[in-house]
C-alpha cells in the first residue's frame, strides 16, 4: 500500500530557541513516520537576527524538518503576517501531503486552514494546550477562544490527546468530530533496566519544566519532612526551569546529602533517572496530559499523582496513587504509606504492558493512521 504524505505543523516545536517546547509534537511526528512519509514545517519570530527569513532544513531523526525563523518585531500583526509568509515560503519547498496534522488551535494553524482552502488539503488538529481546558477557559482571551472554534469548524477531526481536554472542547462548542489520542511514549527509551543497588533507600524523582504549577518546592519539603521523621529517602529533582531556587530551597534546609537538584537534561536521560528512581512525584495544579506519568510507566515504576486534567485519567489501581490538588499534607501522608509499603502495586513488567500496549509510536501510529484514512475518504468524495 502506497505510504501518505504527511505534513506536521504547530504551534510549538522544539528549536534552537525553545529546544524542548512542543517537544511531544515531534514523538508525535516520528510515530507517524512508522507508516506515513512525514515532514515537519515550523515557523518561529527571532528577536535576534537581522535577516527577514533564516531557514534551517534538515534531517532529524530521518525525518525533514524544516524550521524558518523570522525576524521578530514588538508588533504583534506584523509578526503574524510573517509567521504566515514564513509558512507559504517553506510549504514551497515541501512535498505536496495528502493530509496536514495541525497542533495547537492557535492562530499559528490558520495557515492549515488556507491549505485547505486554497489546495483542498484535509487536516486534523492534535490538541494539547492548557488554556482550553475547562477549569481555565473563564481566563483565556475571547480571541483565541474564537479563532480556535474556527479552526477546528475546519478540521477534519480535533483529536485531544486526554478525555479532559476533549470535555473542555466540547464545553467550548467544539462539534468536530473528536478521537482522543494520547500523548506518545518511545519505549524504546523508556523501558525497564536493573536498578542500581547502592542503597536502601526508597527513591523519589520529579521531573518538569519546574514552572510554579508544578509545585516543586512541595515535593522538596515532603521529602524532607520523610527524612526528618526517620525514613531513608531520597530526591532527585529537576528540569528545563528554575533550578536555581530549588538549589536555594535544598541548601537551607540542609538537605544536599539526600535531595539531588539537577538542570535540563535529555531524553535518554531521563528514562535512566526514572529506571534509577522507585517511584514517580507529579503534583501539579493541572495537566493537560502528564506524559512523564506514561514515561514512567514504561520503565514499570508507579506513580504519585495529583488527580488533575489528563493525569487523573492515567492514576490506576495497581500503576499509581492519587492526591488531591494542593494537599500537601495528603502527599506527606501517601508518601509515607509508600515508605510503610501500605500500598500494593503490579509487577514493573504489568506497569510497563499497560504503557506499551496502548502509548508506544506503534499503537499510537496505527491509532493516528486510521483517522488520516477516514479523513482523507471523506475528502476525497467531497
Amino acid at each position: 500500500m502506497k505510504r501518505k504524505k504527511i505534513l506536521f505543523i504547530s504551534s510549538w516545536f522544539p528549536n534552537r530557541l525553545e529546544p524542548t517546547n512542543g517537544n511531544f509534537v515531534q514523538r508525535h511526528a516520528e510515530a507517524v513516520s512508522l507508516s506515513c512519509d512525514v515532514e515537519i514545517l515550523h515557523a518561529i519570530g527571532n528577536f535576534e537576527q537581522e535577516e527577514l527569513y533564516v531557514y534551517d532544513d534538515r534531517m532529524i531523526n530521518d525525518i525533514r524538518t524544516l524550521i524558518i525563523y523570522y525576524k521578530n518585531s514588538k508588533n504583534p500583526v506584523q509578526n503574524f503576517l510573517r509567521r504566515m509568509r514564513a509558512y507559504l515560503n517553506g510549504f514551497a519547498k515541501l512535498n505536496m501531503p495528502d493530509l496536514v496534522h495541525a497542533n495547537v488551535l492557535h492562530n499559528n494553524m490558520l495557515f492549515a486552514v488556507y491549505l485547505k482552502k486554497k489546495f483542498k488539503i484535509p487536516f486534523v488538529v492534535t490538541e494539547h494546550w492548557t488554556a482550553l481546558q475547562k477549569q481555565n477557559l473563564s481566563e483565556t482571551s475571547g480571541n483565541i477562544k474564537r479563532i480556535a472554534k474556527y479552526i477546528a469548524k475546519h478540521a477534519g477531526y480535533i483529536l485531544p490527546v486526554s478525555y479532559n481536554l476533549k470535555d473542555s472542547l466540547t464545553h467550548l462548542g467544539i462539534t468536530t468530530p473528536m478521537k482522543v489520542i494520547s500523548n506518545v511514549v518511545d519505549t524504546d527509551i523508556f523501558t525497564i533496566r536493573p536498578k542500581n543497588k547502592d542503597s536502601e533507600q526508597i527513591k523519589f524523582l520529579h521531573v518538569s519544566s519546574l514552572i510554579p504549577r508544578k509545585r516543586p518546592k512541595d515535593i522538596i519539603n515532603a521529602v524532607h519532612l520523610l527524612r526528618k521523621n526517620g525514613y531513608q529517602v531520597s530526591l532527585e529533582i529537576g528540569g528545563d526551569g528554575d533550578s536555581e531556587s530549588l538549589l536555594a530551597l535544598v541548601r537551607s534546609l540542609s538537605a544536599e546529602e539526600y535531595i539531588h537538584v539537577f538542570g535540563a537534561i535529555s531524553y535518554a536521560e531521563v528514562a535512566e533517572k526514572m529506571q534509577n528512581s522507585d517511584y514517580f512525584i507529579l503534583f501539579s495544579e493541572n495537566e493537560t496530559q502528564g506524559c512523564v506519568i506514561l514515561e514512567s510507566y514504561a520503565c514499570g515504576k508507579p506513580v504519585i499523582s495529583t488527580m488533575v486534567g489528563g493525569a487523573a485519567e492515567f492514576i490506576i489501581k495497581g500503576l499509581g496513587i492519587g492526591v488531591e490538588k494542593d494537599n500537601t499534607d495528603q502527599l506527606y501522608h501517601i508518601l509515607e504509606k509508600v515508605c510503610q509499603q501500605e500500598y500494593v502495586f503490579k509487577s514493573e513488567i504489568e506497569i510497563r504492558n499497560f504503557c506499551v500496549d496502548k502509548y508506544s509510536r506503534k499503537a499510537i501510529a496505527e491509532q493516528f493512521t486510521a483517522v488520516y484514512d477516514e479523513v482523507i475518504s471523506k475528502n476525497s468524495i467531497l
